[in-house]
């Protein structure tokens, strides 16, 4: 099989008709169609079918896209590995949460702008599920995800997981909450107990923290009442200010007025930061550069 013809059918499957392959490689509709239809013949199986007035992957064409994501890795690997002086160039999909995304990041794309101007980033803020479902869709190349040290993520053996950052979290109460207290003996399940009666606040695109939350208060000897959700800290925090409930929030975060945290200790509370990419994929050498640049950036 010709590796042109299969990075004509990973862009098939990336942007759903031909002419979109057409136009961002610089052919035309026929010779994207016909060049298709030899890697059929080369690959002795059906890839495409017509679904009314659009043609779309068969499954034998959906499996042959999933190895057309390694075998075109590969060959770009061994490229750079017989010429390591070539500079890596290409257009590096991300899709990560959007504190990964400020704090290591977007300090990366000045560096390549400076330094690689040939690599760019195309970046989509999502929550790690929905970064893992992107990523086995091949739809995105480098997935910035997250877990708690009291849930933790079991990544599929299928992917290739950097470490990267960990940062502590903290119980967000009202200012006015008389918590003076606490002491630095204080345990976190103690610390929850203070809070049994009151209205908890949890993420409403992960259930991470949830299950922190849960677990804390398990040890404490209640079932939180979990009232609302939210996936922006800021209105977290808003909520927190109104009355309306107690929730995680970053030891380095920001704090909005009327808000204050309480440390959290046996079992303290830390979000673990991590970059995944398919196994085999990471020695794509712009993908590698970037992922390079974020364990650096460190």
């Amino acid at each position: 099989m010709d590796p042109r013809r299969l990075q004509l059918l990973l862009e098939f499957s990336r942007r759903g008709s031909m002419r979109a392959v057409a136009d961002e490689l610089g052919y035309t509709t026929s010779t994207v169609s016909q060049q298709l239809a030899v890697l059929a013949r080369e690959a002795g199986a059906t890839l495409l079918e017509r679904e009314g007035r659009r043609v779309r992957l068969t499954p034998a064409g959906r499996r042959l896209v999933e190895h057309a994501v390694t075998i075109l890795a590969a060959l770009e690997a061994a490229r750079a590995d017989l010429d390591p002086a070539t500079e890596p160039a290409g257009t590096v999909r991300v899709a990560g949460f959007a504190t990964a995304v400020r704090r290591s990041l977007v300090p990366v794309l000045a560096r390549l702008s400076s330094e690689h101007p040939a690599v760019h980033l195309r970046i989509h803020e999502h929550e790690p599920a929905e970064a893992f479902q992107l990523l086995a869709a091949d739809e995105v190349d480098l997935a910035l995800v997250y877990d708690y040290t009291l849930a933790p993520v079991a990544f599929d053996p299928a992917l290739q997981v950097t470490p990267l950052w960990t940062a502590p979290w903290e119980l967000g109460v009202p200012a006015a909450e008389d918590v003076d207290g606490a002491t630095a003996a204080e345990d976190a399940a103690a610390v929850f107990a203070r809070f049994a009666g009151a209205e908890w606040i949890v993420n409403s695109r992960n259930t991470a923290d949830e299950q922190v939350v849960r677990t804390i208060a398990s040890l404490a000897g209640f079932e939180p009442r979990i009232t609302h959700s939210a996936d922006s800290l800021e209105l977290v925090q808003d909520l927190i200010v109104a009355g309306l409930g107690v929730g995680l929030l970053p030891a380095n975060g920001a704090l909005a007025r009327g808000v204050r945290r309480i440390a959290l200790r046996r079992p303290q509370v830390a979000l673990r930061s991590y970059a995944a990419t398919r196994a085999g994929r990471e020695r794509w050498p712009p993908l590698r550069l970037v992922t390079r640049l974020l364990s650096a950036s460190v």
